[in-house]
């Protein structure tokens, strides 16, 4: 070492900088990404590119309608719908039913349908006067039914429009049409008018069926149902003109006029050629005409004839009744129609 040369001082090492804060950052970084890609999950569009239909059977877990979501393709992750409807979902439950799904729905939208219950209305109709060769149709060509349903027996069937869901059999909807005429048969029944000429439900339902058929006019059936009550009083034909054509069609539309031969045909059914009811029900009648059989008008009257206008006048004697025929047949020859 040099005379008198100073000895030069120590290199001190740099200092190391701390390494927590960075690491912190970065996973709240990561941890934030993970919330916004959860995030557009649940909120975001959703994957379906057309139009979903998801059924939620009854008593199905949020995670067992999740599964059903993501088999269908409505949602991206049942994980992550899970976590995210348990965090904002809030605590409505879900409800069973057919869902449709619009394209692009989000997880969220998805959600708050099934707590909402607004489910997929499917219905078959069945409207009043139906003959049941006909409801049998109806329920053939009802979409998303399975099996099939045999014809029931004519005036069982209580009309009014029935929901249903995806793949529910057709015998099961028509099992409820039938209850729901037999409940109402059965209360009706239970609070009818004393000393009708009906004496049991099962003619109750014929004579509501002819009614039914005779008049489309609400204010004009119990007048109707009080004019077959006094002609089996008294011991008249009903000549009905619907219970000549139910024979030829089984209900459906004649689709022309009723020939002379057939008004003298003797069978179960024609009241041109008999007295009293026809052997059953001509066709399915509604909770309006049921009513009316039971709580007729208080008439005397006998006969009715059309009107022109949609409804029919009603007259107690044959004279007045020959009367009322011939401003018909003006009205129809006025219009070309005779």
């Amino acid at each position: 070492m040099a005379k008198n040369a100073r000895p030069r001082p120590a290199r001190r090492a740099p200092a190391r900088r701390s390494r927590g804060p960075r690491v912190l950052l970065v996973a709240a970084l990561l941890l934030v990404a993970a919330f916004g890609g959860g995030w557009f999950l649940w909120a975001g569009p959703g994957p379906a590119t057309q139009e979903l239909s998801v059924v939620v059977p009854e008593g199905a877990t949020l995670s067992r309608a999740a599964r059903q979501l993501e088999k269908a393709g409505a949602i991206t992750s049942r994980p992550i719908f899970l976590t995210f409807a348990k965090a904002f979902g809030g605590n409505g439950t879900i409800r069973a039913g057919e869902y449709r799904i619009a394209p692009r729905s989000s997880a969220r939208q998805i959600l708050a349908m099934l707590q909402d219950g607004k489910t997929l209305q499917r219905l078959v109709t069945v409207p009043e006067g139906m003959p049941s060769i006909l409801v049998a149709e109806a329920l053939a060509k009802a979409p998303a039914l399975t099996g099939t349903a045999k014809t029931p027996e004519e005036g069982s069937v209580l009309p009014d429009s029935y929901a249903y869901v995806r793949d529910e059999p057709r015998a099961a909807v028509l099992a409820r049409m039938q209850k729901a005429m037999t409940d109402y048969l059965a209360k009706a029944w239970a609070k009818r008018d004393k000393a009708l000429v009906v004496t049991t439900p099962r003619e109750a339902i014929i004579l509501a069926s002819i009614v039914e058929k005779e008049t489309a006019k609400p204010a004009e059936r119990t007048t109707v149902a009080a004019v077959y009550a006094n002609r089996l009083k008294a011991g008249m034909p009903l000549q009905a003109d619907p219970t000549i054509i139910y024979p030829i069609t089984k209900g459906k539309p004649l689709g022309r006029r009723i020939l002379q031969s057939e008004l003298r045909t003797k069978n179960g059914y024609n009241t041109y050629a008999m007295r009293g009811l026809p052997e059953g029900p001509i066709a399915n009648p509604g909770r309006a005409s049921i009513d009316a059989v039971l709580h007729p008008a208080q008439s005397k009257a006998l006969y009715f004839v059309a009107d022109g206008t949609g409804g029919h006048v009603f007259a107690e004697t044959y004279e007045q009744h020959q009367a009322n025929v011939a401003k018909w047949y003006a009205i129809r020859r006025a219009r070309g129609e005779m």
